[in-house]
């Protein structure tokens, strides 16, 4: 068949590069446009309904991690896109290659990151094969939009939509390639879309700027929190913050935006220390700045006074007002809005120290973070006290790292005990809740960012879940630090329904020896019971580090994490 693209629609790509004609399938097709388009890196379990798009992708220059299942491959391209800022694929056989990927491109979807799911498909007649499922309708169910290659003729056209939509609408797409039409020939005119213009950034009316203005300068204790839509635009709102007396703080997500900054108060939320929880509540004028301004970032509500001000500013509609009753919403980027709010203040002559006083920069540097919280050491023979490991790790390892956090009981110490350097230190795939997610996350992001030394926070019950993807961190050579917080349970529920009299047999469980079976992936390993045990941990610094560094803690019961009274309220 003859593909025809030399008239290609302006909304197509911003630029084509020509080439001589030739013959290539549909498959390979699709693979050289992806690439030409600008993908970052592709991530996925190889088939015999992706190879030949995945050889494609690989020819033209595009790096490729094999992934030991499919959920590990989905999540190492979220990861990816989120720590490069370039589009990730994960890519799968059709069927139950992808229902395997479901919980990963679910948590990218939920979390709004551009990223292409690349999968194969059956052919619209074979109705009885056993891979057919209803792949659009499930990539849908998860939140993610269901794209498909519909024809020879219109498989750059396809390609080209696809990968639009997930850059410019922040989307997770899952493009389908039926295999009948993957093996179809096409004519490659020589005309290959290449990098599309960047989105066009969406300024917010200037009567809501001058309303944001207004509410700023009648404030007297302004906080702005950003979230995962402001990472793009810390040193505008910093601006803002600082010409008119407002103190910042990010959600979960956005956390590291504002390190380095005085006035940053960290995570606002769950994971807020008891002066920082303290200090928002006493805003009197609270901005979410691409924040959701969720039951986790302000605490069910109890981190908004009952006279506080609340504005919201996102480029979405939808979200304006989505989770809580807001005063001002702003349809608007965030940076724009930032800029546009801080040239009326300008202009009307306005500046404020508000909460900026050397005493609170003070109080901030002391109280602020968790790690100078004192705490009672719940260590035993046995066991060590989760801070206590968070703590000397934090000081033990390097400061430019990339840290990356599963989900459970333990998952507050990482996050709040390990500093990182900026938001790119900081990889958080927390929007589906799912356990088991973290170490292809940290994969993920150490390809992202290979300068960085990435590490880990995990429990036991998420790291055994996942752990055939360590292979694939020892094949890459990851110099990965797997903190492995080990109470050989699912200790959100042991604490959870302790109170209850439940039996908790059904999520307790025999001792397991991580660190062996670590080794036995080639890993280095170590067993913590105590601090003392961390010697080798530093011994693993100190050499070339050629594969990762799995730290089997042992950790002591903390009676139920201080943060997840606040998660199980929304349960």
């Amino acid at each position: 068949m003859t593909l025809t693209t030399s008239s290609p629609k302006a909304d197509e790509a911003s630029t084509w590069a020509d080439t001589e004609p030739s013959a290539v399938t549909v498959a390979e097709l699709v693979g050289t446009t992806l690439a030409s388009l600008g993908v970052g890196h592709v991530f996925g379990v190889v088939g015999s309904g992706n190879f030949v798009v995945t050889n494609a992708l690989r020819r033209a220059g595009v790096p490729f991690t094999a992934a030991r299942h499919e959920g590990g491959a989905a999540t190492m391209a979220d990861a990816y896109g989120r720590m490069s800022g370039k589009v990730g694929i994960a890519t799968t056989h059709q069927g139950c290659g992808l229902t395997n990927a479901v919980t990963g491109i679910g948590e990218a979807a939920k979390s709004r990151t551009p990223m292409i799911v690349l999968t194969a498909d059956t052919p619209a007649p074979a109705t009885r094969s056993n891979f057919n499922i209803d792949q659009d309708a499930l990539s849908v169910s998860v939140g993610a939009v269901a794209e498909r290659v519909h024809s020879a003729e219109t498989a750059v056209a396809d390609t080209v939509r696809a990968y639009r939509t997930a850059v410019n609408q922040r989307r997770t797409v899952v493009l389908s390639l039926p295999t009948d039409i993957q093996s179809q020939w096409a004519v490659e005119e020589g005309n290959q879309p290449g990098p599309l213009d960047p989105p066009q950034h969406v300024r917010p009316s200037e009567a809501a700027a001058s309303q944001l203005a207004e509410l700023i300068k009648n404030a007297k204790r302004p906080v702005f929190v950003a979230g995962r839509g402001a990472r793009e635009a810390g040193p505008e709102i910093a601006a803002l913050a600082e010409t008119v007396g407002a103190l910042l703080a990010t959600s979960a997500v956005a956390h590291g935006l504002f390190n380095g900054n005085p006035y940053n108060l960290g995570i606002s939320g769950g994971f807020s220390s008891p002066f920082t929880a303290k200090t928002i509540a006493e805003a009197d004028l609270i901005v979410g700045w691409g924040c959701a301004l969720n039951m986790w970032t302000m605490r069910h509500g109890s981190l908004i006074g009952d006279s506080t001000t609340v504005v919201q500013v996102d480029l979405e509609d939808s979200a304006l007002g989505a989770n809580r009753p807001i005063d001002l919403g702003i349809l608007g980027d965030c940076a724009e809005t930032a800029v546009a709010v801080l040239k009326e203040v300008q202009s009307a002559g306005y500046s404020a120290t508000g909460l900026r006083t050397l005493e609170m920069a003070q109080r901030i540097d002391e109280h602020a973070r968790w790690n100078s919280v004192e705490t009672e050491d719940l260590s035993t023979d046995e066991t060590i006290d989760p801070r206590v490991l968070s703590r000397e790790l934090d000081r033990m390892l390097p400061a430019d790292r990339i840290v990356s956090v599963d989900s459970g009981n333990f998952m507050g110490y990482p996050s709040t005990y390990l500093s990182v350097p900026d938001e790119y230190g900081f990889c958080f795939t927390q929007a589906f809740q799912s356990i088991g997610l973290g170490l292809s996350t940290a994969i993920g992001a150490a390809i992202a960012r290979p300068e960085r030394l990435p590490i880990l926070g995990t429990g036991d019950g998420g790291f055994l879940m996942a752990i055939s993807e360590l292979e694939t961190a020892v094949r890459e050579s990851i110099p990965l630090v797997a903190i492995v917080y080990n109470d050989s349970a699912y200790g959100a529920e042991v604490h959870h329904f302790d109170a209850d009299d439940s039996d908790l047999e059904v999520v307790r469980f025999p001792s397991t020896d991580i660190a062996s079976i670590a080794s036995g992936y080639g890993a280095a390993a170590v067993t913590v019971r105590r601090p003392e045990d961390l010697a080798r941990v530093k011994e693993w610094l100190a050499s070339p580090r050629r594969a990762p560094l799995v730290i089997d803690a042992r950790i002591a019961s903390d009676g139920g994490a201080w943060w997840l009274a606040e998660a199980f309220k929304g349960h």
